[in-house]
């Protein structure tokens, strides 16, 4: 799974990502994690989570074209709601759907859920370079 990624530890946030029969991640919320505050993965964990699920997406795709795993950016996130911080220990599931994609734009909504808990969506402008 880390292959599918650009990040190494210690700020990996997705242990397995799979796409089927949605692209989706799920991570373990470690104690010791560098975004783990007060033993809650905080607010801006959970934003990184979603960017790297969306990478993985980007790389699992990439990967099954026979290209080289893409890098990529950030450029803006929209309508973040974050309604609560999951504790260590919990298990995240991501899941990625694709909005929009203009050559190396893509809009992507997140849903970060802990069981049938919903803790964190938000629409994210991602460029690949």
């Amino acid at each position: 799974m880390i292959d599918l990624i650009p990040q190494r530890p210690p700020f990996v946030l997705i242990d397995r990502f799979s796409m089927d029969p949605e692209a989706y991640s799920l991570f373990v919320v470690p104690e010791d994690h560098v975004l783990v505050e007060d033993g809650r993965l905080s607010e801006a964990g959970l934003v990184e989570n979603i960017a790297q699920t969306a990478a993985a997406r980007a790389g699992y795709i990439s990967r099954s074209e026979g290209k080289p795993v893409p890098l990529g950016y950030i450029g803006a996130v929209q309508k973040l709601v974050v309604h609560a911080l999951p504790e260590t220990g919990a298990t995240l599931r991501t899941t990625i759907e694709t909005k929009h994609q203009i050559f190396n734009a893509t809009v992507v909504e997140g849903i970060v859920r802990a069981g049938d808990q919903t803790l964190a969506s938000c629409e994210m402008k991602i460029f690949i370079v």
